[in-house]
């Protein structure tokens, strides 16, 4: 990178990480060129519109966060509307309200108060305490035994582990402890997923919050960093890169593992095919993780069948492999090490800066990513 370079800085991938910082450093005097090996900007918020449907092609996102600033970050650009995230799990045939609440616990058992359903959580909890002891087991050595210890049997094999095995391609026998941390349990009848304080989705989709981010700013699309790499280091003084961190190291001391995801989209000649956004498979026996009904995101009410046509996608966990997008960083141990040497290799880099869950090498809600940046010094 030369100091007479065109752009102080090149953003390689027009994400959420990569247009906020695109935003900040232009709104700062800064000359940025952001690019992006796919044919369109936005990274994985894109949306795609189908007879005024704005379809999250890259997998559900919803904007939630406590931190007022970033709401107000965000809102200032375009207007949020009022969608509140209340996923439904579905398992051999009957729903159950998300998070586990009492709406959940009064599907499942048919108590009607908060008292009951803890004693019957605690009876199942105490169970699987009960059989860790007799093991000889002090700390649980498996997400399954966790799980056990959080919530009990019967909502562990409804509503945890066929969606689970699912979505890491491995049984939770086998998959560590620490990734079920802790798994919420409200004694109240609130289907809200989530406790921010602010929760919405762009009026008009993600589209519009990029257009805004990256207005007045150079980009390029069809744009492969890797297929070029002198040409685009010579073109900026400093760059800010989102992608694998491993790649960008010419995968030196190994390759970081991910989960995949495919999407299987149909348009059906109906208003209203689910009633909600989001419903959870959560038997091992049905193939896809979830369906996503795209215009409940932004229609409510009539709106809904104003539209009489809808858009779903059925999601497909699975192991990435080189041609896939790469979603979700493995955090296991064996993981979590070489992306710690990685990182380490990052911090000798003068002219780089590494953002976003590629190049972290870590799961990002949507809110966090915009936080960070916000934080960041613009040199």
């Amino acid at each position: 990178m030369k100091k007479n370079s065109q752009y102080d800085y090149l953003i390689v991938g027009s994400g959420l990480f990569g247009a906020t910082f695109a935003h900040r450093a232009h709104q700062q005097g800064r000359r940025c060129l952001v690019i992006d090996r796919r044919p369109q900007l936005g990274g994985n918020v894109f949306c795609e519109e189908l007879e005024g449907i704005h379809v999250h092609k890259y997998g559900a996102h919803i904007f939630h966060t406590s931190n007022e600033r970033v709401w107000q970050f965000v809102n200032k650009l375009v207007p949020f509307n009022r969608y509140t995230n209340s996923p439904l799990a579905c398992y051999q045939g009957r729903l159950y309200n998300l998070p586990f609440n009492m709406n959940t616990f009064c599907q499942m058992w048919g108590v009607t108060t908060p008292e009951q359903a803890a004693q019957k959580i605690n009876e199942q909890k105490a169970e699987a305490v009960a059989k860790m002891q007799a093991d000889g087991i002090s700390e649980p050595r498996s997400l399954e035994e966790q799980a056990l210890l959080l919530v009990g049997r019967d909502i562990y094999e409804r509503l945890v582990k066929g969606y689970t095995e699912k979505q890491w391609g491995r049984p939770c026998t086998e998959l560590p402890a620490f990734i079920i941390k802790r798994l919420p349990v409200r004694l109240t009848f609130d289907n809200n997923y989530f406790s921010d304080s602010f929760q919405g989705i762009p009026i008009g989709g993600y589209n519009k919050l990029v257009d805004k981010l990256l207005e007045g700013i150079e980009t390029r699309t069809n744009a492969d960093f890797f297929a070029e790499r002198t040409h685009w280091e010579s073109m900026a003084r400093k760059i800010l890169f989102t992608g694998k961190i491993d790649e960008f190291f010419d995968y030196r001391l190994g390759k970081l593992e991910y989960r995949s995801v495919r999407f299987e989209q149909e348009m059906l000649s109906m208003p209203n095919y689910q009633g909600n956004a989001v419903v959870n498979f959560t038997d091992a026996s049905v193939p896809h993780t979830r369906i996503i009904e795209h215009k409940h995101f932004e229609m409510f009410g009539q709106q809904v069948y104003d539209v009489p046509c809808t858009v779903i996608s059925r999601e497909y966990s699975m192991e990435w492999k080189a041609g896939m997008e790469p979603y979700y960083p493995i955090n296991d141990e064996r993981n979590n090490r070489l992306a710690a040497q990685y990182k380490a290799m990052a911090q000798e880099c003068r002219n780089v800066l590494f953002g976003g869950r590629l190049a972290e090498y870590k799961y990002y809600d949507m809110a966090p990513i915009v936080e960070k940046v916000l934080q960041m010094e613009i040199e």
